[in-house]
């Protein structure tokens, strides 16, 4: 079979009139639904954003491949789309998307459909053949380009074969094995294995790529291979047996760095610098990504939709902050034209920040949770009812409320409107669901728009109302929350609530929700520097990460320990946040700015030296009991 099997005339689109990943992705998919290929559209459309979600298809160089195997795919089939001005598809390189492959797998292909599908990626990693690709006029040049691939000499498509035993250099330098493997396992999989391979062959060693891909094992490692190889090389985001590298220098990454940075992978096992694999148990990498499948698999419904919009209204919320919080620079009262201390720039910085990009923080939460529930039919009504609960004082939970039903309002109305006839089809996206969507969301938040804002209302007077003893105590619990399960739904909560409460107007629990989740990565890496001797090379490395990450407020740099020693990094942390927390309360700090860490703390209502108190005295309780607590790597 060959790849022009899959793709032909009728499913490639050279002028994309998408201008973003989700269109990208609508346009594409319908594009095989016309053709024939797909039996549901709505269920691909879910596993294509289902894998999205899992790790980004944009592999970088401006190439795409949004892809999925699903049972609503009636024939295997690629569809092509091109973007000349460009498309943020969140790649890897972080540069624009031009080459689009979506590639639609059904839940019974086998073997022999699978590996025509990964061999696209081994044709993309070529610079002129996605440069013949861009520069194409036509549907026939395009299937052209891919026979004439597909026709060249076996020695020119050796040296990136997926299904070559092993790739040699003619005067080889040293032998290395690897294994590469994704989630989906069709495109991630064998590009990071082509990427390694063609690295390998220009800087002059031998290798070896076992691919752990969807069609299984193939190119398999043997006992053999592993004893000849001067290291190994596992760029995985699934899980990989590792017993069979026991003794060997082991470097481990995400899949992506495989694509990215084979050469650096390389390096590092050739010059010494991989860490020999003692066995018994997983690296950092690998848990890492275990947590956070876990904790994917875990997560209800409910939660999955609130991160949806709190993902997406996140950037206005960071960035309206930090402008308010440089507003107040000029004085606490400099964006007021009617106070002595007004400041013209002061003004326009609390304009942007606070009277635009705040103010679009509840419609945007709102509009892409009902986004996540219902897909594109579902963000005008979850925006619509978003504004309504901003400005009638419902703020944050009222929009929470409008996201859930404008989403889930739509849903039923896409199952209403299913009796409609097909001719009507496209009429449901630009005014169906869009009218009755807003109506019905509309009419419900009128009516519970006033009593949530109530609700609002009574807990930030309840808050503003609580002694210092009490406000320690919140500080505290806020503080050990956000190191709990660091950045999983209880930090979240935690994080969420100070946001609330930023909109509502008490700005003392962000003071403590950030300081919390400040200390975790500080606290390892305090323990790092204080007692190195407890730490591997390796450890120590990641601690010095952990500054900066901490310092940045990304409690997330704390997991690469936390996850090789749970109970005792978690402990030690929760403890050391719940102390910066209620320290941070009770020296009455207040945070105008969602985030920020460090470069905020400038700008904090009250004493900026107690808040960095707090935060400091919070991460040295952590470092040293972990540190006493912690185990010297020998008895490890």
């Amino acid at each position: 079979m060959k790849i022009t099997e899959l793709l032909t005339p009728e499913t490639i689109r050279l002028d994309l009139k998408a201008s973003t990943k989700a269109e990208v992705i609508d346009e594409l998919s319908q594009v095989l639904m016309d053709a024939g290929k797909i039996a549901d559209l709505d269920g691909y459309r879910q596993a294509l954003w289902k894998r999205e979600r899992e790790m980004t298809t944009g592999v970088g160089d401006g190439v795409a491949i949004p892809h999925a195997k699903t049972a609503a795919v009636n024939t295997p089939a690629i569809a092509f789309g091109r973007s000349a001005s460009g498309v943020d598809y969140e790649s890897l390189d972080g540069k624009p998307a031009h080459l689009f492959f979506m590639i639609a797998a059904s839940e019974g292909a086998n073997d022999e459909h699978l590996e025509m599908l990964s061999k696209l990626s081994t044709y993309l990693l070529k610079a002129d053949f996605r440069e013949s690709l861009l520069n194409a006029t036509s549907e026939a040049e395009i299937i052209a380009l891919f026979e004439r691939q597909e026709q060249a000499p076996d020695a020119e498509n050796d040296a990136l074969s997926v299904s070559g035993d092993q790739l040699k250099s003619a005067a080889s330098k040293g032998k290395i094995v690897a294994v590469t493997g994704c989630p989906t396992g069709i495109a991630h999989t064998y590009m990071a294995a082509d990427a390694l391979k063609a690295k390998a062959k220009e800087m002059g060693y031998e290798i070896k790529v076992q691919t752990n891909g969807s069609t299984g094992v193939k190119n398999r490692l043997t006992a053999e291979d592993i004893e000849e190889a001067i290291g190994v090389i596992i760029a995985a985001d699934t899980k990989v047996d590792m017993e069979p590298f026991v003794g060997k220098p082991v470097v481990e990454a995400p899949v992506t760095a495989g694509i990215r940075e084979p050469e650096t992978l390389i390096q590092r096992v050739v010059s010494g610098d991989a860490p020999i694999y003692r066995g018994g148990g997983s690296s950092y990498q690998q848990a890492i990504a275990q947590s956070k499948a876990e904790r994917k698999a875990k997560q209800p419904a409910f939660y999955r939709h609130l991160m949806n919009g709190v993902s997406f209204m996140l950037p206005f919320v960071v960035g309206g902050g930090i402008l308010i919080a440089l507003s107040f620079f000029f004085g606490i009262h400099a964006a007021d034209p009617h106070s002595k201390q007004y400041n013209e720039f002061a003004y326009i910085l609390n304009q942007i920040g606070g009277a635009h990009a705040m103010a679009l923080m509840v419609p945007i939460l709102a509009g892409y949770i009902a986004y996540s529930i219902a897909e594109r039919p579902g963000l005008a009504p979850g925006m619509v009812g978003g504004f309504m609960a901003a400005t009638s004082g419902a703020g944050f939970l009222g929009g929470l409320i409008a996201g859930f039903l404008a989403g889930y309002i739509v849903l039923l109305l896409q199952k209403a409107f299913r009796v409609l006839p097909q001719s009507l089809e496209g009429l449901k996206p630009v005014l169906l669901f869009p009218v009755f969507g807003m109506f019905f969301t509309g009419i419900i938040m009128y009516f519970i728009d006033r009593p949530i804002g109530a609700i609002m209302h009574a807990i930030t007077d309840w808050l503003n109302s609580l002694g210092t003893g009490n406000m320690v105590l919140l500080g505290m619990v806020l503080g050990a929350m956000m190191a709990i399960d660091m950045g999983g739904p209880i930090n979240k909560a935690a994080y969420t609530f100070g946001l609330a409460m930023i909109d509502a107007g008490n700005f003392h629990p962000q003071a403590a929700t950030m300081a919390g989740g400040m200390v975790p990565p500080l606290g390892m890496a305090l323990a790092t520097t204080l007692f190195a001797k407890k730490f591997t090379a390796e450890e120590r490395s990641a601690g010095k990460t952990a500054y900066a990450l901490g310092a940045a407020f990304i409690t997330e740099g704390a997991i690469p320990f936390a996850a090789a020693d749970p109970v005792r990094v978690i402990v030690s942390s929760v403890i050391g946040s719940a102390v910066a927390g209620g320290l941070a309360l009770y020296f009455g700090i207040g945070l105008r700015a969602p985030h920020g860490g460090v470069f905020v703390i400038p700008f904090v209502d009250g004493s900026k030296l107690l808040y960095i108190l707090a935060i400091l005295i919070g991460a040295a309780v952590t470092g040293v009991i972990y540190g006493l607590w912690k185990k010297p790597v020998r008895e490890e």
